[in-house]
């Protein structure tokens, strides 16, 4: 591998990253990630103290290392970040930390467009090489780059009439580790996405004297096991299936296992699970929701509109005043600065393709880890991390 000129970057070093640089090195082709942060994991070293993985120990292994069993069968978040950890130790891997790649741009070669005679298009330049530029003025000649800088990028809070002028501590979501520094107070948390939903169960748990959880579309909720049976293989089953059969059997598994919350503020949703997803909203898994809010602990209320002083304006006109805010109302992919001039993001700034699939305008610039499938996460990474391996090392044997 040392007598390979030019490498494969991988930007990112977290599980998608990870995956995809062992994949490639299995192969015999030099890898190198390129990480902003000082280690490995750095998202999964911000989250809650609570989070747990979602999706089993068994099924959420990368490629060449299984997870030990003593991490149990759903993994804590320390655990998964000792597992990184442990992962890019047991594959060699080289990681360069510390260091933020600010842009990629396609290689000028001989036959590029800005060479003489040339008579080949800007897009079709990238098949011939990438530049990685990142701080410190470093410039990296690369054959194939693979974006892996996660689906929780960059943390967003809406724009609030009234927001900036709010007396009380408002904190995104990420900022949050666990329940002490909201000891005794009224807490609202607006966002009911997993994570809004395990935090507002946190903090009732934790010794918040009133906790209320916002709501602007009623979520679909799930057991994340069933009798043994967890909804993740369910995922797996039934993602190729037509959406709307998915739908009507979401429906029914609902009502046959989820209590009806009408009367608590959190109606079933009127949209299928499936077409829900497809939407980019994935359902909640249930981790103490349920029985919090049947119990009081955690007030399901309207979605924020505004804030007026002190005050909170819901969407159904009522006004409350929390002591503080917590908004789990997600992320940006944050991938403009580094590609957003070669036209392979959509209009929500999303990459249009993924896994082994390279842009048509940018080809040997890959994607892992910008989907949140029902199938898990860490699952689809680690056959991401394959197939992309595969793509490449077919597609150095071509070059060759």
């Amino acid at each position: 591998m040392s007598t390979q000129p030019r490498p494969v970057y991988v930007i990112g070093a977290g599980p998608g990253g990870l995956a995809v640089a062992a994949a490639l090195r299995a192969r015999g082709i030099r890898v190198v990630v390129v990480e902003k942060s000082e280690s490995v994991g750095a998202s999964w070293r911000r989250h809650y103290d609570r989070l747990h993985l979602h999706t089993t120990r068994r099924l959420s292994s990368l490629p060449g290392l299984a997870m030990p069993r003593r991490f149990g069968r759903w993994v804590a978040r320390e655990n998964v970040v000792r597992y990184l950890e442990k992962y890019a130790e047991f594959h060699e891997l080289e990681i360069a930390t510390g260091i933020e790649v600010t842009h990629i741009e396609p290689s000028v070669t001989s036959d590029s467009p800005d060479s003489p005679g040339s008579s080949e298009s800007s897009s079709a330049s990238g098949a011939h090489g990438w530049t990685v530029h990142a701080t410190g003025g470093r410039v990296m000649a690369a054959r194939a780059v693979v974006v892996a800088t996660g689906f929780n990028h960059t943390p967003v809070i809406p724009d609030w009439p009234g927001r900036d002028t709010y007396p009380g501590p408002l904190a995104h979501a990420a900022e949050y580790r666990n329940p002490t520094p909201y000891t005794g107070q009224d807490v609202l948390v607006v966002g009911v996405g997993n994570t809004g939903a395990e935090i507002a169960v946190d903090l009732a748990e934790g010794g918040a004297a009133r906790v209320r959880l916002a709501v602007r579309t009623a979520p679909h909720i799930l057991r994340r096991s069933t009798a043994g049976w967890p909804a993740q293989r369910t995922g797996i089953l039934v993602r190729r299936l037509p959406v709307r059969l998915v739908d009507r059997l979401g429906a029914i598994a609902g009502k046959l296992s989820v209590p009806d919350l009408s009367a608590y503020g959190l109606p079933r949703p009127t949209v299928g699970l499936y077409s829900r997803v497809k939407q980019g909203s994935i359902p909640i898994q249930d981790v103490g929701l349920i029985d919090a809010v049947r119990a009081g602990r955690v007030e399901p209320v309207a979605a924020v509109e505004s804030f007026d002083g002190a005050e909170v304006v819901l969407a159904d006109g009522s006004r409350i005043t929390p002591d503080a805010v917590i908004a789990a109302t997600g992320y940006r992919r944050a991938l403009e600065g580094l590609v957003g001039d070669l036209a392979v993001l959509d209009d929500r700034g999303r990459p249009r393709t993924h896994g082994a699939h390279t842009p048509p305008e940018a080809p040997g610039l890959y994607f892992t880890g910008f989907t949140n499938p029902i199938s898990g996460m860490f699952r689809e990474l680690a056959l991401d991390a394959a197939k992309i391996a595969k793509a490449i090392a077919r597609t150095s044997r071509d070059d060759a």
